[in-house]
C-alpha cells in the first residue's frame, strides 16, 4: 500500500461542514456507478464560499483537482452524516485529509469507505501552510514535511484503522481478513 504522498495542499480552517464539501443537490449521485463516481468529484468543495476560499479544489469543468492533500483545522466534516463526503473527496483525486480534529462520524466514514486517510496532526497546520505549498505525508514516519522549508510535523497515529483504509474499505478489509467471503 502507498504510504507516502507528496503534492499540494488545499487549505481550509474550521468547521468545515459536510454540506461545504459536497452540497446536498448532488446526494443523488451513485457512487458506485463509475461516471456518477467521477462526476461526484467535480463537485467536491463546492460549496465553500468563494469570499473566503477564492482557489476552487475543483476547476470548473474538471472531475479531479489537484490538491491531493486537504489541510484543516478543528472540527473537518461536521454537519450531517452523509458518506457522499469522502467519497466526493476521493473522487476529486484528494488521498489525505490533515486536520487538527474530525466529526467523529467523517473520521469513520473516511474509514468505512477507503477513499482517504484522515490524520490527525498534533499542531494546527493551517496557520502554517497555504494553499498551493508542497507537502510530503509519510504516514509510515507520522510526518508531513513542507519542501520549500524542509520543516517536518507529527501526525498522530492512524492505529488500527490504517489497515481498513489500506485495503480500500470496510468491507475490502473484511473480505481480506476472512470476516466475510469473497465475491465475484
Amino acid at each position: 500500500m502507498q504510504s507516502v504522498f507528496t503534492g499540494p495542499v488545499f487549505v481550509v480552517r474550521d468547521d468545515i461542514d459536510t454540506d461545504q464539501i459536497i452540497p446536498a443537490q448532488y446526494l443523488t449521485l451513485v457512487p458506485t456507478i463509475r461516471e456518477e463516481y467521477e462526476k461526484l468529484g467535480s463537485y467536491a468543495m463546492c460549496g465553500l464560499p468563494e469570499k473566503l476560499y477564492p482557489a476552487r479544489f475543483v476547476r470548473d469543468g474538471q472531475t479531479r483537482g489537484e490538491y491531493p492533500i486537504v489541510v484543516a483545522g478543528r472540527n473537518f466534516g461536521c454537519g450531517s452524516s452523509r458518506e457522499h463526503a469522502p467519497i466526493a473527496l476521493g473522487a476529486a483525486g484528494c488521498k489525505v485529509v490533515l486536520a487538527e480534529g474530525f466529526a467523529r462520524i467523517f473520521f469513520r466514514n473516511s474509514v468505512a469507505t477507503g477513499e482517504l486517510y484522515p490524520c490527525e496532526s498534533s499542531e494546527r497546520l493551517c496557520d502554517v501552510l497555504k494553499t498551493g505549498d508542497e507537502v510530503t505525508v509519510d504516514l509510515d514516519a507520522l510526518a508531513v514535511t513542507v519542501k520549500k522549508t524542509g520543516k517536518v510535523f507529527k501526525l498522530k497515529s492512524l492505529g488500527d484503522v490504517r489497515s481498513v483504509v489500506d485495503a480500500g474499505g470496510l468491507f475490502n478489509y473484511a473480505r481480506k481478513t476472512g470476516m466475510i467471503g469473497k465475491t465475484g
